[in-house]
């Protein structure tokens, strides 16, 4: 089967793949698969080399994500028909897999992780030990609290199963290429691409970067510095072990977290893989600095036991057999990661028509799932679902290669880490992107991590329990986040929201390109509204605020995580219609200060000749004035729903400003407030989140979007055929508003919700009401069981709590009550 002669075979391909590893085998098989016809795979050795020959092949139904869950599903589904497809051995093993738990915040953990698997179709158990014994007769159980099991899970032969689906892919008609080695990448101005190799040129309308630890060399090619580094990862394999022998079935694979390492049956004896602590752990630094060395394919790192020694003793306590057991291979060998572990996998912000899927870390159970993920996503041109952890465009130039070296020490060695809500990592902080107000709060508060940026969390009072302290329950951020709530409530409150993306657009077509990419009008100039770009499909790929701040002159405004994957659309769009604008990226020049609060107004007035009044300064108005003689673009919006204003300015005014904002309102006991307390009040408004209540799995009018979708103005906006549809058919779940009764405990989203012994939805964000003095949430349930009043349940660290549906909001927006109090006002016709 194998023919390495090196041809081209064509010059010309719809689509080239450069890497034959699983995952650039995968893609290849999908693509051609779904009927593309030219899709050229180029391999500059041969298949599997890299890291997909050595790896330890493990295959797990687990994430602790929601949204890759459905690609691990997706490879197990696959790998279990491939052979019968191809006619490939693929030496497929599923004796299933149980994580340890040996301590009680771990059993917390798999309680947290059982509501987040509980509205997927994945098979996950909480299991006791007894039955750990039953299914692994061979452990020490005197740790041993409990076990989180996935029947089906096991592991694959890594070279059998990426041979199999080549050979998939040659039946359904892709080329694959090896030797052939791609030397340059030119991009042509009609946005194809020049794929140069010693053998002559290939011309394709895209290419993706699937080169495994080779794919910052190719990303080089084009002024692209793809944040991986090549990590050293070891497992050690066993002769024959007697009492394993002698098992009647195969062992399911063990995750000993506290021990941090797997270990599953190797024929008659075992293989397990350690993770060390991120000191102990190797980098492969040099391939960073000097490149990869030009003929390494197939080759291993010398191994080195000391480095996992104290893994090895702890598997041997918890596997006793081990003791006996002789070591007959030591594989060492390079493993790319990305500075947060997650593969990046999508088009590119920057460069037209050039995709990646790279920075695989466990590349043999994302193989099947991501190939068919991006082969759906080339095909339709929008992603199948949502994904946006995975989005190469969530680094940018603040992701040094200091940066992605601390990172990946950091995941390395977190591998096994307790998996808390709003968790924070701190290595390679804080990144070169930090706003102006950085030093000046840094010590009062406690801070996150946003896009490179830090943002205070919540802020610091003598008697508080400072610092990061995480937990299941509720925590030391408790009650500071209540008191900085009941500020914006009762006084006034001021916020750094600088990690906002932000982008002018400007030129002859802007209105016409606003129009074709949002549902809602486009604003009038000193007007500002909530506009949603929508996918094809009639799915919320965006929510930004769109100001006209002069004729033809516009401003938008995105969430922090997403802005060059908002950007990359906006382009997409210039270009494919061919509109005369400029989309510029002013995101790391602008700070933002939000002040919001009933004397909001009255502190901001100290420092402007403007007129700030309510009849002069209207909700969703925008203007430039002088505060303190600064320069702002001030927009009378507030995420909190309460009277307020954004500021946005020059990042180097930042100090400037929130000094004189805090010297005016003195009188009135102005103080900060962070996200956390932010997010409280957006909830208690009914306000949805990006991300949260709206993604590329909702469309608007199930999100309760019907307000900003204006499916009668005369511009067909994206997604407008789709959506028509969607409504003419009638939606089979809605967005339901809870409050709950709960105890030590709020819902944060992704739970699952209940109803008469059912799951039958799941929530999407909640916190704890300051105002209502309970929990609060929004889920997604069936239509039949979204009315106001209906009970049903939310399962939170394995008790089920009864929730109630009520009309939304909990509160209502200062621009609402004071147009009702106006209203009483009036003269009764």
């Amino acid at each position: 089967e194998e023919n390495p002669s090196p041809s081209l075979g064509k010059d010309r391909a719809d689509t080239v793949i450069i890497g034959g590893g699983c995952i650039g085998v995968s893609l290849a098989y999908h693509l051609s698969k779904a009927g593309m016809k030219d899709v050229v795979l180029l391999e500059k050795s041969e298949l599997t080399a890299g890291s997909t020959w050595h790896a330890a092949g493990l295959t797990t139904y687990f994430h602790p994500g929601i949204n890759l869950k459905k690609i691990h599903s997706y490879s197990i589904k696959l790998y279990e028909k491939l052979e019968e497809e191809t006619g490939q051995v693929v030496g497929f093993h599923q004796p299933g897999s149980i994580r340890i738990a040996s301590t009680p915040t771990r059993v917390d953990e798999f309680k947290y992780q059982m509501t987040r698997a509980g509205w997927h179709p994945t098979e996950q158990y909480l299991i006791t030990p007894e039955k750990v014994q039953e299914l692994f007769p061979l452990l020490n159980m005197d740790t041993v609290l409990a076990g989180l099991y996935n029947p089906g899970d096991g592991h694959i032969d890594p070279y059998s199963l990426t041979m199999a689906l080549a050979a998939g892919a040659r039946k359904y008609g892709a080329q694959l290429n090896y030797p052939v080695q791609v030397t340059n990448l030119n991009c042509r101005s009609d946005g194809t691409w020049e794929v140069e190799t010693p053998l002559g040129v290939i011309q394709a309308k895209r290419v993706v970067n699937t080169a495994g630890f080779w794919a910052r060399e190719v990303g080089k090619m084009i002024g692209l510095q793809h944040p991986l580094i090549p990590v050293h990862h070891q497992y050690v394999v066993t002769s024959s072990i007697p009492e394993v022998k002698a098992l009647k079935r195969e062992l399911p694979v063990i995750r000993d977290l506290e021990g941090s390492y797997y270990l599953r049956q190797e024929r008659d004896g075992l293989l397990f893989g350690p993770y060390e602590r991120q000191e102990k752990m190797k980098l492969q630094d040099s391939w960073v600095t000097n490149g990869v060395p030009p003929g390494f394919g197939k080759e291993l790192f010398e191994s080195d036991l000391d480095r996992i020694m104290e893994h090895i003793e702890t598997a041997m306590e918890m596997v006793p057999v081990l003791k006996q057991a002789d070591i007959i291979n030591t594989i060492a060998g390079p493993i790319t990661y990305s500075p947060d572990i997650l593969p990046m996998v999508g088009p590119h912000q920057g460069v037209r028509n050039y995709w990646v899927a790279i920075g695989f870390g466990y590349g043999i159970i994302h193989a099947g799932g991501i190939g068919k993920y991006l082969s759906d996503w080339i095909l339709e041109e929008e992603p199948p679902f949502d994904l946006i952890e995975l989005d190469p465009n969530r680094y940018g130039r603040w992701t040094t290669t200091e940066y992605t070296a601390a990172k990946a020490r950091e995941s390395y060695g977190f591998n096994n880490i307790v998996g808390y809500p709003k968790e924070e990592r701190f290595a390679g902080r804080p990144t070169e992107r930090v706003g102006g107000l950085y030093n000046l709060l840094k010590s009062k508060c406690s801070m996150g991590f946003h896009a490179g940026w830090e943002q205070p969390h919540w802020f610091y009072k003598p008697g508080d329990e400072t610092g990061y302290k995480p937990s299941f329950r509720r925590t030391n951020w408790f009650d500071p986040v209540g008191r900085e709530y009941k500020q914006v409530m009762e006084k006034v409150g001021v916020i750094d929201l600088s990690p906002f993306g932000k982008f002018k657009v400007k030129g002859t077509d802007s209105v016409k390109l606003l129009d074709r990419l949002f549902a809602n009008v486009v604003p009038k100039v000193g007007s500002t509204n909530i506009s949603h770009m929508l996918t094809p499909r009639g799915k919320v790929y965006a929510e930004l605020t769109v100001s006209q701040l002069y004729p033809g002159e516009f401003m938008l405004v995105a969430g922090s995580g997403s802005e060059l994957h908002d950007l990359r659309w906006i382009e997409e769009e210039v270009v494919r219609g061919g509109y005369k604008v400029d989309v510029e990226n002013m995101t790391d020049e602008m700070g933002v200060l939000g002040v919001a609060g009933p004397y909001a107004r009255h502190v901001l007035q100290k420092l402007t000749a403007e007129d700030l009044s309510d009849s002069s300064f209207k909700f969703l108005q925008s203007r430039h004035l002088k505060l303190s003689d600064i320069s702002v673009t001030a927009i009378r919006i507030s995420y909190t729903g309460e009277l307020g204003w954004e500021l946005y300015h020059r990042k180097e005014d930042s100090v400037a400003l929130y000094s004189a904002i805090m010297e005016a309102g003195q009188k009135e006991q102005i103080d900060n407030f962070g996200t956390y307390a932010l997010n409280a009040l957006r909830l208690e408004k009914g306000f949805r989140a990006w991300g949260a209540e709206m993604n590329c799995d909702t469309n608007p009018l199930e999100a309760g979007l019907e307000y900003f979708i204006k499916l009668n103005k005369p511009a067909d906006f994206i997604g407008k055929q789709a959506l028509k549809q969607i409504k003419e058919k009638g939606l089979k779940r809605r967005l339901a508003y809870l409050t709950l009764e709960t105890d030590n405990i709020d819902p944060e989203g992704n739970e699952s919700v209940w109803h008469n012994g059912k799951v039958i939805g799941n929530t999407t964000s909640g916190c704890f009401s300051y105002c209502a003095q309970q929990s609060l949430a929004f889920a997604y349930v069936p239509t039949e069981l979204s009315k106001v009043g209906q009970n049903l349940e939310v399962e939170l660290l394995g008790k089920n709590y009864s929730a109630t549906i009520i009309k939304e909001p909990l509160v209502l927006t200062e621009p609402t009550r004071t147009c009702l109090q106006r209203k009483d006002r009036s003269p009764k016709a």
